[in-house]
């Protein structure tokens, strides 16, 4: 009796044994077919089901991590967490061969649940590589290409003009100086807005935004980011905090995209030069059906966004890096000071033109760009087909991660990487063509690198250059009056910043005093004066 009662159950084991076999079977036929063979590139043991998340670095700085793992196993590391396959690339040669030249199949973007709940699917950076991220890009590239940046040198100049009065009235919070003159800049630049109220909303808005980037795209810290049918699970479940914050993070990107743009739309039909003016205005002259009027404006009201919050992210850091930087290097700042004394002279302030003799200041901006990067993995890639790298396979979906950090810190192309150290920049009093160059790196790769670089790069060089021509910069103080020692740290996360900037400002001399507030007391006019001048009309030209 008892063995004909074990009898059905044992059948049903073995036929849900059999049934397992035959799927792990078919499952490794389809995998030996897809991957021909190749393996997979070398990385940390995996445990069955989980994988590597045991050992996939994730917490503090995992670019160091990730950089270990590369002198352990190679320039390609493989890992994967459940079913989602990374990639590594932990050198410039690897990261340029497979992301700068075989572009057709490697500027895609991880598809993550995370960008929809934070709203940050509205931009183009994260968008997946097609058609609709092909649009976005051509709109925005028309407006800012080299030459078209060129037309927004009277902003950036006034910007850092209003950057130098901020500093020299009140020298205490220099990152919310920095945050405010980008923020002017490209609020008037985008949407043709000005105004202390309206930077300061803006300021606000793009903050509320990023913090929820920030806070809902950390790899691996909500369990919905592997399992995205669990957005559907109540608010109240143990782990779904992601559904409670999921509401708050929307709110924000909806008013970071709709509000600057409900506000330039009232103003449509008036003369305006600024870049989301001058799309909507070619919009409504342009014969097309509602259903298509209404994506035009989905796709502007984007690109405006993606203008003020994507730059702010990496040109904000690299300034506050500059700041902390010169602060704890006096030697640096004494030798910026002698190159701009000797160019630009005590009676006026430095200016676009003076970039190519400002060679010291040029390669201290390299230097911040190497020592502190904002963007130490880049924004990672993804493979849209089964590839093939150096005899490895590469499935699919895998998420590739160029370890910028890395190839920046890499003792063999930089003589002590931890040193900032601008010189290593320059041979016979001009910049060095065979030292790596930071630019090729900090701005992305292929098909995805950051079309805004142009302009980013000449808001750093103005900015930079007028400070460090009318201010010292030197260690914070104690009450005491004694310095205060600042140990350089950064934040984790998919954007790093520094932890603690603290420094003190102070006029070079009475007349450095005087060139800023003459020019500041020219700001408002030279505004004016770009706002009434003829829109510069940047011609399309493809990304």
């Amino acid at each position: 009796m008892a063995i004909s009662t074990h009898i059905p159950s044992l059948t049903s084991l073995a036929v849900s044994l059999s049934l397992l076999l035959l799927v792990y079977l078919q499952y490794a036929l389809s995998w030996r077919k897809r991957s021909r063979w190749r393996p997979l590139p070398p990385g940390p043991k995996a445990l069955p089901i989980v994988g590597n998340i045991h050992n996939t670095p994730t917490s503090k700085l995992a670019w160091v991590g990730y950089r270990d793992l590369c002198a352990q196993y190679g320039d390609i590391v493989h890992l994967q967490v459940f079913n989602k396959h990374i990639v590594v690339l932990g050198s410039p040669d690897v990261i340029f061969e497979y992301l700068n030249k075989r572009t057709a199949n490697t500027s895609d973007r991880e598809h993550t649940i995370m960008l929809e709940l934070t709203g940050a699917d509205v931009n183009f950076g994260f968008m997946p590589y097609g058609p609709w991220w092909r649009r976005h890009r051509r709109a925005f590239w028309q407006y800012f290409h080299p030459g078209t940046v060129e037309g927004y040198r009277p902003v950036q100049r006034a910007a850092a003009h209003g950057f130098l009065f901020r500093l020299l009235e009140d020298p205490t919070n220099v990152e919310d100086h920095i945050q405010y003159t980008f923020t002017a800049s490209m609020t008037k630049l985008v949407y043709g807005i000005d105004g202390d109220d309206s930077i300061k909303r803006e300021i606000t808005l793009v903050a509320n935004a990023q913090a929820a980037i920030a806070q809902g795209l950390v790899p691996g810290r909500f369990l919905v980011q592997s399992f995205p049918f669990l957005r559907h699970v109540p608010a109240w479940l143990p782990g779904a905090e992601f559904r409670r914050l999921s509401n708050k993070w929307m709110a924000a990107a909806w008013s970071a995209k709709y509000e600057p743009f409900a506000e330039m739309k009232k103003s449509l039909g008036e003369k305006s030069r600024s870049i989301v003016g001058q799309l909507l205005t070619k919009l409504a002259l342009a014969e097309v059906p509602d259903k298509a009027r209404a994506e035009e404006e989905d796709l502007i009201s984007n690109v405006g966004t993606v203008a003020l919050q994507a730059g702010s992210k990496t040109t904000i850091s690299t300034i506050t890096g500059a700041f902390l930087a010169l602060s704890l290097h006096p030697e640096v700042l004494q030798k910026a000071h002698a190159e701009l004394d000797a160019v630009v002279g005590p009676d006026r302030l430095p200016d676009f033109s003076d970039r190519g003799s400002l060679v010291y200041v040029s390669a201290v901006i390299k230097e911040v760009l190497r020592w502190s990067n904002s963007t130490p993995l880049s924004l990672p890639h993804c493979a849209t087909e089964d590839d093939e790298l150096h005899g490895y396979f590469i499935p699919a979906g895998t998420v590739l991660f160029p370890n910028t950090w890395a190839c920046m810190h890499d003792p063999k192309a930089y003589d002590e990487p931890k040193a900032f150290r601008p010189e290593r920049f320059i041979r016979d009093g001009k910049l060095d063509p065979s030292v790596r160059d930071p630019a090729d790196f900090v701005f992305g790769y292929g098909r995805r690198i950051c079309p805004g670089r142009h302009f980013a790069e000449e808001t750093v060089f103005i900015n930079m250059a007028s400070v460090l021509h009318c201010f010292d910069i030197g260690p914070p103080l104690d009450d005491h009056g004694q310095p205060i020692k600042v140990v350089p740290a950064w934040t984790d996360g998919l954007f790093s910043y520094i932890v603690d900037a603290r420094c003190t400002v102070t006029p070079r001399s009475a007349q450095a005093e005087a060139l800023i507030l003459q020019a500041q007391s020219h700001v408002p006019s030279a505004l004016e004066s770009w706002s009434r001048s003829e829109a510069h009309e940047g011609d399309v030209v493809e990304a």
